[in-house]
């Protein structure tokens, strides 16, 4: 099988930023945020992404790119040994450990296309809502934000049916080899993103409620925090940065030679959290313009088109600015969705068609689970949750952590010390080693011991 490339460093940087901006920083983060009380939350998932983050993300491409497989591949040949691998160690539980390794692979593909599957139906919202403001504009149909959500929550057939239609556009995406796909069309969206963000900022700020924006993003009140808010920070910086889904260690299996992997992680994490505050500099000041109560994954979709629909323009701006979720949206889809095909080509599909199709199929079946939850399935609930929300506290809160956890116990313990001092020691400098010593603290001790204190805070939360 052909080994897949980036053609240059530049498709990489836009295909990690595509994949980690997406809904997660547009759609998930702003609700997270609601739901735990904003400033406090705010600070703690931005000191998780440079504390736990990028250690993470530095481990996943150092994964991919020494191995040059995806994560499944990856760690079977971990288990195996090769030249980039330490020894077996002497300790029989380690051992046994090491050699039990490729579940972590099979884990993350279960969450990447569980994922997938309901990220289609958040997918096809935006759909929704993007095709109902351009018919209103064109004046073929009148503007109706206040039903329209209802409207759709009531018809899972609908939205089974545009999660279709969004997996149908992903496909055809993945379905050209890296260079001539997923780069060629991230490097066509990413900027078209950029700019409709900004401008929707500028107007966001202009006409919503900025200064009780403002306040709730950035005053930290620690009291609104809750035991389960680190848990929920930790789940969000792994969802946001694309850790534990093997989308990580995909991509770094496409770098060339010349990639520092430190600096790059560093500036993926670095815009990813900037992006994550611009979204909510993008959504809260709107929805602090019509209710201050709303929670919940419909948090965005139940006021930013009832406040589009009561200012003048806004049609053209709810246009814009769902046109924008929709790049978000479609990019980070595209990097979740090569993640599995890449997998399937190398343990079992040759044919690049054929993991697009099994793919394609797959989570357009398992998509009609979380398209149906609010309508047919609303009485499926744990907790006062409905089943999309219990699917997204588990597969992020839960299993995500988990995933990467194990990652980073294989690259500490399996990947051999000359490949890790190699990405890290490309330029003779002092500053490098000083990195190397931190990194490999923080790998060891520190995002362990905070992973594990989260789920414990949040397994107590429950009970």
């Amino acid at each position: 099988m052909k080994q897949n490339k980036w053609g240059t460093r530049f498709g990489f940087y836009l295909a990690a930023m595509g994949s980690a901006f997406g809904l997660g920083s547009l759609w998930r983060f702003p609700y997270i945020v609601a739901e735990n009380g904003g400033g406090a939350f705010v600070l703690l998932y931005a000191a998780l992404v440079f504390v736990v983050g990028i250690p993470l993300l530095i481990a996943e491409l150092m994964l991919g790119k020494s191995t040059r497989r995806s994560v499944l591949k990856a760690l079977l040949l971990m288990r195996e040994g090769g030249p980039f691998t330490k020894p077996f160690p002497q300790n029989a539980l380690l051992s046994f450990l090491y050699k039990s390794i490729p579940w972590a692979g099979r884990l993350s593909l279960f969450v990447n296309i569980s994922v997938l599957s309901y990220y289609a139906v958040i997918c096809g919202w935006v759909l929704f809502f993007l095709i109902h403001f351009l018919l209103s504009y064109m004046g073929v149909q009148s503007l109706d934000a206040f039903h329209s959500l209802s409207f759709l929550l009531s018809h899972g057939l609908l939205q089974a049916l545009l999660a279709g239609l969004h997996i149908l556009l992903v496909s055809f995406i993945v379905g050209k080899d890296v260079e001539n796909g997923i780069e060629k069309w991230i490097g066509y969206i990413m900027p078209v993103f950029g700019v409709l963000l900004f401008v929707l900022i500028h107007k966001s700020l202009t006409v919503g409620d900025h200064m009780s924006a403002l306040r709730f993003l950035f005053y930290p009140d620690f009291s609104k925090l809750k035991l389960s808010s680190l848990a929920q920070a930790i789940g969000h910086v792994f969802f946001a940065l694309s850790l534990g889904f093997g989308t990580i260690v995909t991509f770094g299996s496409y770098l060339n030679d010349r990639t520092y992997v430190p600096l790059a992680s560093v500036r993926v994490a670095t815009l990813d959290s900037l992006i994550s505050i611009l979204a909510g500099l993008l959504v809260f000041p709107l929805v602090f313009s019509i209710t201050k109560d709303i929670l919940g994954p419909t948090l965005m979709f139940k006021t930013v088109p009832l406040f589009f629909s009561q200012i003048e323009g806004g049609v053209l701006l709810g246009i814009g600015f769902f046109l924008c979720m929709y790049l978000a949206a479609l990019s980070a889809s595209v990097g979740l969705f090569e993640t599995v095909v890449a997998n399937l080509r190398e343990t079992y599909l040759e044919k690049r068609l054929h993991g697009v199709l099994f793919t394609g199929i797959g989570c357009f079946l398992l998509s009609w689970f979380p398209a149906f939850s609010s309508s047919y399935l609303k009485n499926w609930q744990w907790r006062g949750k409905g089943l999309l929300e219990v699917l997204d506290d588990i597969l992020i809160n839960w299993t995500l952590p988990l995933v990467a956890l194990a990652i980073s116990f294989i690259v500490f313990g399996r990947l051999s010390d000359e490949v890790k001092k190699k990405e890290f020691f490309k330029e003779p400098q002092k500053a490098s080693r000083l990195l190397f010593k931190h990194w490999i603290f923080a790998l060891k001790w520190i995002a362990p011991t905070i992973i594990i204190f989260a789920l414990v805070l949040q397994l107590i939360d429950i009970l």
